[in-house]
């Protein structure tokens, strides 16, 4: 079994952004999206203006500072490689509980579509979760989606709508 990270988090969060379950290359750094090919961090970076670094403490930081929450739906899970078409046996993390300690979200966004399949499968019906919130699922912006970084950067433009 492999098992995801804690989240990157602040009370004062307005947006969550779930991912499905870090790749090999993120788990042996323990860094959400450690892989440099991953677009994640370029595309936060290009939205708030800011200057991108590779300092992951910093990256961190910016999340916090801009109300930005990040997580996994995945909390523990089998797969082989970094491929989410691999992904078996799932457990996903406690969102009932996050939502009742971080009462200021407005939107949930999901990176990539099968955060948001196993979000509906696992989480939504069976957890007392808000409705009042937005869910949405954007671009994945892992290298395996070929879209354009423009385009990818242009669709994640959503999320300034609630920060």
């Amino acid at each position: 079994m492999i098992e995801s990270f804690e989240p990157i988090e602040s009370r004062n969060s307005k947006i969550l952004i779930l991912g499905s379950m870090p790749s090999v290359i993120s788990l042996n750094k323990y860094q959400y999206y450690g892989n440099p090919q991953n677009a994640f961090w370029k595309i936060i970076f290009d939205l708030l203006e800011e200057e991108f670094v590779n300092d992951y403490e910093i990256k961190k930081n910016l999340l916090i500072k801009n109300h930005i929450a990040l997580w996994d739906v995945i909390k523990l899970c089998e797969r082989d490689g970094s491929s989410d078409s691999k992904i078996r046996n799932e457990e996903v993390n406690d969102f009932e509980s996050f939502f009742k300690e971080h009462m200021k979200l407005k939107a949930v966004f999901f990176n990539g579509k099968k955060a948001q399949e196993i979000f509906i499968k696992k989480v939504m019906g069976k957890a007392h979760i808000p409705t009042e919130i937005i869910y949405e699922a954007l671009p994945s912006t892992s290298p395996a989606n070929v879209m354009k970084y423009e385009d990818k950067k242009k669709a994640w433009g959503k999320i300034l709508e609630f920060l």
